[in-house]
């Protein structure tokens, strides 16, 4: 096979493939009380506690008009950012 024929498969598989690689973790619901709303946080009351959740108005629908007191139903996942394990030597710094 010709090398151009090898990259154009290669790539339309790859763009394909994207979706299964950026699915995300599992998706949770919750309904409560919004606390407060700013442009790239919302804070939301259920019960005793308190959840404050980053935002990004450009992709929430209605962002805009979140309104303390008012009543929400979000729909999240969560995401680590950063994993430590205490004890471990980075490979950096091995031997």
């Amino acid at each position: 096979m010709k090398p151009k024929i090898i990259y154009l498969l290669t790539a339309i598989t790859l763009v394909l493939a994207a979706p299964l690689f950026a699915a995300g973790g599992k998706t949770y619901e919750m309904t409560g009380r919004v606390v407060a709303a700013t442009g790239t946080t919302l804070s939301v009351e259920k019960g005793t506690e308190k959840f404050e959740f980053a935002i990004d108005p450009a992709t929430i629908k209605g962002s805009a008009e979140l309104k303390p007191g008012s009543t929400v139903t979000i729909t999240y996942v969560m995401s680590v950012t950063r994993v430590e394990t205490p004890g471990v030597a980075s490979p950096a710094s091995s031997p």
